[in-house]
């Protein structure tokens, strides 16, 4: 269960309850739209944050228009360094696969605004032959399924004029989620399977032989491992052992004898 830490709990419960106010919302009518309980709701304009699940404080300030950036810190830099290591290591293992399947080009990290709408694309893919657009997603933790699928769900719609942009003329555009294979993230993809399935039913043995010929949309979800990366967290976390150098027994002197 998530939940918000190291922040001023009061003065964020605060912000909710002025921006309710100011709406002239009931903490009935947030409830209502965010699908909590009202005390949920209640909690939250206290600074209750203790035990609250992160997804429930998410849909109140959803609800609220309210945007909500968690800042985590570990080890100073370190974190950065794993996080964007991963990422990276996910880029790299996506982008070998698309090389070697003839016919595709592809760009990374693609940034757009289109009428107001803002973002950047992970990977984004061609088919010339198929005339087929690839939108890839990638996560190192699945930690908001339902964001997922609506964030796909727009870059497919933008899709087709971000590659136009780019002189791709494509007919189709497939949606893939690229995971981080790691227990944390089969095991959240078990618990929200009808979601995630239901809009992105196809696998990992289904990315392989799509990619070697795009003859139809596909949306999938498929896990790729990131060695690179679990090498690097290794090597950040590791405790470094130190071997003292045993003294020299004085001359003549043979093991297990007395001095």
């Amino acid at each position: 269960m998530g939940t918000i830490g190291l922040m001023d709990d009061a003065r964020i419960g605060a912000t909710f309850r002025a921006v309710r106010l100011h709406r002239r919302l009931r903490q009935e009518d947030v409830a209502r739209m965010a699908r909590v309980s009202a005390s949920t709701v209640g909690r939250i304009e206290r600074g209750s944050f203790a035990t609250l699940p992160l997804a429930s404080i998410r849909a109140v300030a959803a609800a609220l228009e309210i945007r909500l950036d968690l800042l985590p810190s570990w080890r100073g830099g370190d974190l950065d360094r794993v996080v964007n290591a991963r990422h990276s290591a996910l880029h790299e293992s996506l982008a070998g696969r698309l090389a070697r399947c003839a016919g595709w080009v592809s760009e990374a990290e693609v940034s757009y605004s289109i009428y107001g709408e803002r973002g950047v694309i992970d990977r984004l893919a061609y088919h010339a032959a198929r005339r087929m657009i690839a939108v890839f997603e990638i996560k190192t933790d699945l930690t908001d399924p339902a964001g997922l699928v609506a964030q796909l769900d727009r870059y497919s719609r933008l899709a087709p004029r971000i590659a136009l942009d780019r002189g791709w003329h494509g007919e189709s555009v497939s949606r893939w989620a690229i995971m981080a294979d790691t227990d944390s993230n089969r095991r959240r993809l078990a618990a929200h399977a009808a979601l995630l399935r239901g809009a992105l039913p196809a696998e990992g043995r289904e990315l392989r032989s799509w990619l070697s010929d795009p003859d139809r949309r596909v949306d999938g979800l498929a896990f790729i491992a990131y060695p690179h990366a679990q090498t690097l967290t290794r090597n950040l976390t590791a405790t470094k052992r130190v071997r003292l150098a045993r003294p020299r027994p004085p001359s003549g002197h043979r093991p297990g004898s007395e001095a």
